[in-house]
């Protein structure tokens, strides 16, 4: 069995090289760069090829690799091939060991179709349906964990002192079962809960992270799409199968982490004698106090634990001055995705082309088009291709953790997620890069590449706090991901429109699959910018920084100070 995998793997790469080398509609038009720029980086970003870019993504996206499970036998291929490519472009390894690969220790659990999720009420008992009406999870890492608890609408499950907000004023949650609503108070005031912009506190995993730490045995999120961003069919196809946590970690996890329907907690208040429109209302005044419930929840979760180790992907290109090459930059995508459901009917391989096969593929083409260039940039760059980004952004926190330099040596993280191969972009997107001091470099570049700035498109959806950049962020790394905006050479903003809604479709949907006819263009001239962008953060006299008062730069103070 092993040799035929072998067989297989060994045909798709050479027919990857193949179809790499031969000539490719999509590589006939670069995007030019109008600007001055360092010759290595000139060189570098002309040896880009789209067709490398299309042929990467086709490959990694294949039902060979089985959807590249966090810990599955087609991600851990899929690692080892970035770890080759590396190796054949010429970086120098940054992993464990002295070779690329850095191990990730973590625990998978699969919550067993025995387990169940009951809300005793008054009037009766309402016993839920898991995926159909409810996505119940251990985070214990315990093979079992039984839960019978009373229940306290908490609102948000927001603690803010800068907002003046707290949803756990005056109320003891030990032990308790925590319903609350995703999201956070709705406000068009940018000083309260950044306005429309989404911040960490409206995120679910900032709440089952901080009802564990105020002691809570579980939290119940209400689903409804507009406030969650994506719908129920995205919670059930990511939150089911193996959830993956990181191995060893000490901070307090809920035995039950919990989502409901909309219409599940609507009928479950009914029956209490509660509005959950009223409860909503409520929840949306500063000085809102929890509200006790009429009702308990009795879970029992019964789970499959597996203790494996994943694997980050680290190269280093290194730098050229010999009093900076030990500070760097470092660029990032992650090559996971949701791997394969058993328990789903039908096409049940979660292939992940767009997310996150693009900029895997793309990480690995700047790496070879930086390393081949004659000429190298001041500080070193850092090329990573990370795990576990869907079961919660573990391999990069990790990385963050436990990076190949000191945190408080790296200048700045580029960071790439879902480009889709839409033509040649008149518009770019990169939320967040206005909080750093790389800000005015970035719009110049953005602009010698003839691309307008696009606002975040959707600032209520908390993008900023939902990829591989955020864990540089949190250890104080500036840090931002990028990504094409809506308009296109050739193309109207409807025809744009649509395919972008058809992507918004397949978002963690089997049907998310490599795309022949796309325009990878796209893909090479965001690996452009990204080098473009890398090179000069790497040649900068002084290292990018938070700009004052930005809630991370008390973290890279932090960071500064233990070096």
């Amino acid at each position: 069995m092993k040799r035929a995998i072998l067989f297989l793997l060994t045909c798709a790469l050479i027919a990857a090289t193949a179809s790499a080398q031969s000539p490719s509609k999509t590589a006939s038009k670069k995007k030019r760069y109008t600007g001055a720029m360092p010759p290595g980086v000139m060189a570098a970003m002309h040896d880009v090829s789209d067709a490398r870019i299309k042929a990467d993504i086709r490959f990694l996206s294949s039902d060979l690799l089985e959807g590249r499970g966090t810990g599955a036998r087609g991600g851990d291929i899929a690692a080892r091939y970035i770890a080759t490519q590396f190796e054949l472009a010429g970086l120098k390894p940054a992993g464990d060991k002295g070779g690329f690969l850095q191990q990730v220790p973590m625990i998978g659990v699969t919550t067993s179709p025995e387990s169940t999720l009951s809300i005793i009420a008054p009037n009766g008992t309402m016993r839920l349906k898991q995926l159909d009406e409810c996505v119940i999870m251990d985070e214990t890492q315990k093979p079992q964990s039984d839960v019978n608890a009373d229940v306290l609408f908490v609102g948000y499950g927001i603690t803010a002192p800068e907002y003046n907000w707290d949803d756990y004023a005056g109320v003891d949650v030990k032990g308790k079962v925590l319903l609350m609503l995703v999201n956070e108070p709705p406000s068009d005031d940018e000083s309260f809960f950044k306005g429309k912009a989404l911040t960490y506190y409206g995120r679910w995993t900032y709440k089952y992270e901080h009802a564990a730490k105020m002691g809570a045995a579980g939290v119940i999120l209400i689903h409804k799409t507009e406030m969650a961003s994506y719908g129920w069919d995205v919670v059930r196809s990511s939150w089911s199968g193996e959830r993956s946590y990181l191995r060893g970690n000490q901070e307090p996890k809920l035995s039950l982490a919990a989502w409901i329907q909309l219409n599940v907690a609507r009928k479950m208040l009914a029956d209490a004698g509660k509005d959950v429109d009223q409860l909503m209302k409520s929840a949306q005044q500063r000085g809102f106090k929890a509200i006790p419930l009429p009702f308990k929840v009795q879970a029992h979760i019964v789970n499959e634990v597996r203790p494996f180790d994943s694997f980050n992907v680290i190269g280093k290109l290194e730098g050229a001055d010999p009093k900076l090459r030990d500070e760097a930059v470092v660029i990032s995508a992650h090559y996971d995705h949701l791997g394969i459901r058993p328990e789903m009917k039908g096409d049940n391989i979660y292939n992940g082309a767009l997310d996150n096969a693009s900029g895997t593929a793309m990480l690995m083409e700047m790496a070879r088009a930086a390393a081949a260039a004659s000429a190298k940039p001041k500080r070193s760059i850092f090329f990573t291709a990370v795990t576990g980004e869907e079961q919660g952004l573990l391999g990069s926190e990790y990385l963050g953790q436990h990076p190949p330099i000191p945190d408080a040596s790296i200048s700045l993280n580029l960071n790439f997620d879902s480009i889709a191969p839409l033509g040649i972009p008149k518009e770019v997107s990169a939320s967040g890069y206005e909080r750093t001091t790389f800000s005015s470099i970035f719009e110049k570049t953005a602009a010698d590449f003839g691309m307008n700035i696009q606002p975040p498109a959707h600032p209520e959806s908390g993008g900023y706090y939902r990829s591989d950049h955020f864990s540089f962020a949190r250890v104080g790394v500036p840090a931002f991901s990028l990504n094409t905006g809506g308009r296109f050479e050739g193309h109207a903003e409807d025809w744009v429109k649509e395919r972008q809604k058809q992507y918004e479709t397949s978002y963690h949907q089997p049907s998310d699959q490599f795309q022949e006819d796309g325009d990878y263009r796209a893909d090479g001239v965001m690996s452009r910018f990204g080098l473009a962008l890398a090179w000069q953060a790497a040649d900068l006299p002084t290292l990018v920084q938070w700009r004052h008062g930005d809630e991370f730069e008390p973290q890279r103070k932090a960071a500064e100070g233990q070096q």
